[in-house]
């Protein structure tokens, strides 16, 4: 049985800010807002690509490439506008509707609150989280930029961890994706896996389960 963390370290796409929102840019551009996933799974798998590669791009600019990738494979016609407007669309998403309250509640229970992402601050600009008015919650946000490779290396979280000035063990990570759990609980985590619409858990032979799996932050509150 895992012991009690202290540190609660969130992802942020998809687990605290919704990449829903982003649909209505895939349906004009696409016809069709199912390759929103099929985007963002691209963009995922070659993150994990150019790091296994030992190479690095930053998640927006690799978001830009894969969503020129994804337009030539439709043999789609896309601008530079669109990519413009979906950049913007990255850096605005709002917060899932649990994510206030259970953050609120998670910190009144005592717990340190931090995030790693694959996004990269942007110079003179608000982070997605500060769009989102979540900012105020975390003592620390980390970005995979600072060390230039993507979750979900093992290295990642045990910097959080490090830089946290507590031991990988009393650390969870909470994500609404099997992949970062997985890497998460390698270096010694924990793991809250959120099961956001469009994701499950993994039930892979040696694959490290999540500790829990919880349909929002207010379940999670109320398991913890």
């Amino acid at each position: 049985m895992h012991s009690r963390p202290s540190v609660l370290v969130f992802d942020v796409n998809e687990t605290l800010i919704d990449i829903e929102a982003l649909e209505p840019h895939f349906v004009r551009i696409f016809g069709d807002g199912r390759v929103l996933r099929e985007w963002f799974g691209q963009l995922v798998m070659y993150s994990m690509a150019v790091t296994l590669s030992d190479t690095y791009v930053d998640f927006f600019s690799l978001g830009r490439a894969v969503l020129r990738m994804t337009a030539d494979v439709h043999r789609v016609r896309i601008t530079d506008d669109d990519l413009a407007a979906v950049d913007a669309g990255m850096q605005t998403m709002p917060a899932h509707r649990d994510v206030a309250d259970g953050l609120e509640r998670l910190r009144e229970q005592g717990y340190r609150l931090s995030t790693l992402t694959n996004s990269p601050p942007v110079a003179g600009s608000s982070t997605p989280l500060e769009n989102a008015g979540l900012d105020g919650y975390f003592e620390r946000q980390f970005s995979v930029d600072e060390s230039r490779m993507f979750k979900p290396s093992t290295a990642l979280y045990t910097r959080v961890a490090s830089e946290l000035g507590v031991p990988p063990s009393e650390c969870m990570m909470v994500a609404a994706h099997v992949w970062d759990t997985i890497g998460a609980q390698r270096a010694g985590f924990s793991g809250a896996l959120i099961v956001r619409p469009g994701n499950a858990p993994l039930p892979a032979p040696s694959v490290p389960q999540p500790t829990l799996v919880v349909s929002d932050l207010i379940e999670l509150a109320e398991r913890l």
